[in-house]
């Protein structure tokens, strides 16, 4: 009887024989239909889907990437296709159920997968062989980090709970986002202490952040902004950091923009 081990050999050598443009493909289209076939449901039912959707996102993540992940790179390389797949799939009940919207969706969709399966497969390749092709591997990320952040936080708000569980739900979701954005900054096999303690720093400050202004009337979309611009200005920093580039400009560009975002926040409360 084989084992998991030898198991797992063995679909590894059926797998590599696969293209890996094809493998992309197949992932791509597989992913696309499986969200389109989720959103022909209720809202009601979308935990049924939730569980299905991950471990298919998981698995044709590993199908694309395939070759060389070890170590931290089973969870690290896997976070941005799953929580953009799942919160994606939470977002579509926020459109119209119609295909005018559900085709649009759809496009988008495996057209960002793409995108991030492509990043995700830079990083592990290996970084040191193209510093340009890094460097767009990790903008590309940056931004759908950036994006996660937006849908999930307007996703967390429109529920209206309690300050407290909003901020607590805050740092649940933040933590994975902020950890595989500063273990991306420099890609490795482990995941450093200090990479979870600076991930647990970015969490925390957006989690007080929550609910320190939720106790003044923002509405739940300029709040959600308000939010994923602190996620976008404290990586930026950390990123800055980490690479030994703390320099005055750029600490200036990270505070413009969240300066810029706060004064549209404060122009929309209601006192």
């Amino acid at each position: 009887m084989l084992n998991r081990k030898e198991i797992s050999k063995n679909l590894f050598k059926f797998f590599i024989r696969i293209d890996k443009r094809r493998r992309f493909l197949i992932s791509i289209i597989s992913l696309t239909l499986l969200i389109i076939f989720s959103t022909f449901f209720s809202f009601e039912e979308v935990i049924f889907f939730i569980v299905p959707i991950a471990l298919f996102v998981y698995f044709f993540t590993y199908f694309s990437i395939l070759e060389g992940i070890t170590g931290g790179e089973w969870l690290m390389l896997f976070i941005p296709p799953l929580y953009f797949s799942i919160v994606f799939y939470l977002f579509y009940f926020f459109l119209p159920q119609r295909w005018l919207a559900r085709a649009p969706f759809a496009i988008m969709y495996g057209i960002s997968i793409y995108a991030l399966l492509l990043s995700q497969n830079i990083f592990n390749v290996g970084v040191e062989k193209s510093l340009q092709l890094f460097r767009a591997a990790f903008s590309v990320n940056y931004l759908f980090l950036t994006l996660i952040m937006l849908i999930i936080t307007n996703l967390i708000f429109s529920l209206h709970l309690y300050f407290i569980l909003s901020g607590i739900l805050i740092f649940v979701a933040v933590f994975p986002l902020a950890l595989h954005f500063i273990w991306s900054v420099a890609p490795s096999e482990h995941i450093d202490r200090t990479i979870v303690k600076q991930a647990l720093v970015v969490s925390t400050l957006l989690s007080q952040s929550v609910i320190l202004f939720s106790l003044m009337p923002i509405s739940p979309s300029v709040l959600a902004l308000l939010e994923t611009a602190l996620f976008y200005s404290l990586c930026g920093l950390f990123q800055a950091h980490l690479m030994q580039r703390l320099f005055r400009e750029r600490i200036r560009e990270y505070i413009f923009v969240l300066g810029f975002v706060f004064v549209i926040v404060m122009l929309t409360v209601n006192w």
